[in-house]
């Protein structure tokens, strides 16, 4: 007899086709379905057609340690906060028999009742009796690592700001200090910063700008001292302030200092007049410069293109400026002149003639108030650096003040284009108006052999009106008649 070993073939596994409608959690077992539940959410609840909790599953060891309210024969509604209440209703209401709900964050109540869990949960349609399995995920870790978030972006706000105030003060220090300080690059020995009192020693603002190169502020025979002190500066904890040349002829004492800054590595360059160089000035021109820091009219001095250079106090009182550093830089044109007018006819005759007198202009203030003023000027060109000085004088008031009745009219053409560049073209004008009806009145009167009836009968004038012109230009004897 022949035994046939052939093993007869395995039935094939049944499959669940999810695209039909039949492929439902009832197409597994209930207890696959029940753990497969589980592992894919922290939390899931089945609920009947009231809304009545049946059943409950928790997957995550942390959830059950929470302490929730009884959930099995309660509403879902009455196990969630006040402000969560609306939700379920909505979840319950909304989800369709064999569809799926949206997401909605759920605050369950904990027993102790002053403590809640948030969740989030999903509901899903189990059939057509009504049934709703609710699948929620614990949000707790991710509230944690939210708040963890929130304080470390706090942290550095905090540190953003302390930083932000470092630098400002820093930033004032630099820019106010007397002394001049410049910090160099190590690596490529080219300036990163330079403040003003470096600038101002230096005299050169191409040479002291960012980038540029450091030997360029020496004179050619200290270049290699300087470059000597920087390497020193590197390899030393302490170097020796050095004597080196600017490349405008000044002495200064050189010292240098290394520090580090987000691996980079800078040297902090200070310069000092030397001794043998120090501005010291004889006594006489001392209490010159103290008689001009105390003159009560604005005194400035600019160099060639107008950029402030050192003013005294009642510049700046008369500017509405707080600090000198607020001048220094900028444009007296700026404040000085009306624009495109005054000051390009000042500056065209201070460089003819050298000196400028009584120029009269208007000044504005930072502010943008306007003052009368009068303005004398001086060019220097054969000093150390070429410049001008200005006194401006406030006259508005003197203006205001002086009587309109019988002042000086100018008497000719000739004498009103004079005029021009002392006064403003609204002040010709007038002036000239005066002058023309002046020579009119007394070409009159010539005519009519001082009739004064007769004058005011060709002027087509009342002769009430030609008494009062009379009076007004000074014309004739009027003592004793009545117009």
């Amino acid at each position: 007899m022949t035994v046939s070993l052939i093993a007869a073939a395995p039935p094939p596994e049944p499959r669940i086709d999810f695209a039909t409608p039949e492929a439902t959690l009832g197409s597994f077992d209930p207890d696959l379905a029940a753990r497969l539940t589980t592992v894919s959410a922290d939390i899931a609840l089945v609920i009947d057609a009231a809304g009545v909790i049946r059943d409950y599953a928790i997957g995550d060891p942390g959830l059950a340690r929470a302490d929730l309210v009884p959930l099995v024969g309660r509403r879902w509604v009455d196990t969630v906060g006040a402000d969560s209440q609306f939700k379920v209703a909505d979840m319950l209401r909304e989800t369709p028999p064999q569809g799926v709900g949206r997401w909605r964050i759920v605050n369950q109540l904990s027993v102790s009742g002053d403590a809640v869990v948030t969740l989030r949960f999903m509901t899903v349609g189990a059939g057509e009796d009504g049934k709703i399995i609710a699948i929620g995920r614990d949000l707790r870790s991710t509230a944690a690592m939210q708040q963890r978030l929130l304080q470390a972006q706090q942290s550095m706000e905090r540190d953003y700001m302390r930083l932000r105030a470092a630098e400002s003060r820093y930033r004032l220090l630099f820019d106010l200090s007397s002394e001049a300080v410049l910090i160099v690059d190590a690596t490529t020995s080219r300036f990163v910063e330079v403040n003003p009192a470096a600038k101002r020693l230096i005299g050169n603002d191409a040479a002291t700008g960012a980038n540029a190169a450091f030997a360029g502020v020496f004179d050619p025979a200290s270049r290699d001292r300087a470059g000597a002190l920087i390497a020193a500066a590197m390899n030393a904890a302490t170097v020796d302030p050095v004597d080196v040349r600017l490349a405008g002829g000044r002495e200064c004492l050189m010292s240098a200092t290394l520090y580090r800054q987000d691996k980079a590595t800078y040297v902090l360059v200070r310069l000092a007049l030397a001794a043998g160089a120090s501005e010291v000035v004889s006594d006489g021109r001392q209490m010159l410069i103290d008689v001009l820091e105390r003159l009560p009219d604005a005194f400035v001095v600019t160099d060639e293109s107008l950029n402030i250079l050192a003013e005294n106090g009642a510049f700046l009182d008369l500017a509405q400026l707080a600090r000198r550093e607020h001048a220094r830089g900028q444009s007296l044109a700026r404040f000085l002149g009306r624009p495109g007018i005054d000051v390009d006819l000042l500056i065209a005759h201070l460089r003819e003639h050298g000196s400028v007198r009584n120029f009269a202009t208007v000044f504005r203030s930072q502010f943008d108030t306007v003052d009368e003023v009068e303005v004398s000027a001086v060019a220097v060109r054969d000093g150390e650096q070429p410049c001008f000085g200005f006194t401006i004088r406030t006259v508005g008031r003197r203006l205001r003040d002086d009587p309109a009745v019988g002042r000086d009219l100018p008497r000719s053409v000739e004498q009103l284009t004079e005029l021009v560049g002392r006064v403003s073209l609204k002040e010709i004008v007038r002036e000239s108006t005066d002058l023309i009806e002046r020579l009119c009145i007394e070409a009159a009167l010539a005519y009519t052999g001082d009739n004064r009836a007769s004058a005011a009968e060709v002027l087509g004038l009342s002769r009430q009106s030609l008494y009062s012109k009379l009076h007004r230009h000074g014309l004739g004897n009027l003592s004793g008649e009545e117009p």
